[in-house]
């Protein structure tokens, strides 16, 4: 796996050098007091970027309000460690807290843990995924004997199949979520119909990822799938506006209706907000549709 850093300035060099140290400060924090046999032997293997600063494609548009994000994967020698709550809270928590501050990080960053059993587990069922990070990524701290395994070819037959099956399943359900928001919305019930929105904005990106890489992290974060997403299909960025407040307020109205929307009595979104929300989730769930098709059209020729 590659080690250089030498396509990027010397700002994002800086800037992931802090995040690996952030990474594995929280990650010591989270472990104290923790007396379980997988918590005392815990080790961080691996931290790799993925992604578009990997590949050297990242974009940075100030004019339309669209940055790449750092693409993170943190392997780990226990499956019980790759609990996002448990052991990593305090990591997005600090790493999002130094962005908001204008601190060193000055780039998103999305971060996913997995095992490294786990990964090899998938390298060996060729899970495109997964065989890209290994094949395009960069290692920001790698340990000794600890290798990935070597990726074996999954046919194009069956990864058809399997994407077939994943569009059936979450692109039609997604629907049902978003034609639920709509009735939802007409009665006046703005909060669930938030909250029915985000649902189907989460099965729409579910959906793009399983589709173009047959794997999907276990996130309710639209802000973490969105630009998951995005990176994959560049044609699903339009969905939603950033050159505006209102915009980006319905955004994270949106994104809050996850939990919010549901228990929060401070929860308040207008009908206005409400009407552009389920427009633009239509937006997407055209686009979604059209990358979805185009891939499983392209991959039957």
């Amino acid at each position: 796996m590659r080690t250089d850093l030498d396509h990027l300035n010397v700002a994002k060099r800086q800037e992931l050098a802090r995040v690996v140290a952030i990474l594995f400060d929280e990650f010591q924090a989270a472990l104290v007091g923790r007396t379980a046999p997988h918590a005392r032997s815990a080790r961080i293997l691996k931290v790799v970027l993925f992604g578009s600063y990997a590949r050297g494609d990242w974009v940075a548009d100030p004019q339309g309000g669209y940055f790449s994000d750092f693409d993170i994967v943190v392997v780990v020698n226990h499956e019980e460690l790759t609990d996002m709550t448990e052991y990593w809270r305090g990591a997005e928590d600090h790493l999002l807290r130094e962005l908001e501050s204008g601190g060193t990080i000055r780039t998103s960053v999305n971060l996913i843990v997995h095992s490294l059993a786990d990964v090899n587990a998938r390298l060996r069922r060729g899970r495109p995924f997964f065989v890209n990070i290994v094949r395009d990524g960069i290692a920001l701290h790698d340990t000794p004997d600890y290798p990935f395994d070597p990726a074996r070819p999954l046919s194009p037959e069956a990864a058809l199949t399997e994407a077939r099956g994943y569009f059936d399943e979450w692109f039609f359900t997604a629907a049902g979520f978003a034609d639920t928001a709509s009735y939802a919305a007409s009665q006046g019930r703005h909060k669930e119909a938030a909250f029915q929105l985000h649902q189907a904005t989460e099965r729409l990106y579910h959906c793009t990822l399983l589709v173009l890489t047959l794997y999907s992290t276990k996130s309710h974060k639209l802000n973490f799938l969105r630009s998951q997403a995005e990176r994959l299909a560049p044609a699903l960025i339009p969905a939603w506006p950033r050159d505006t407040r209102f915009a980006k307020r319905c955004f994270e109205l949106l994104r809050r209706a996850y939990v919010d929307a549901r228990y929060s009595p401070h929860y308040r979104i207008s009908a206005e907000e409400l009407d552009w929300l389920i427009e633009r989730v239509g937006v997407l769930r055209r686009l979604v549709e059209q990358v979805c098709r185009q891939h499983l059209d392209g991959a039957e020729d």
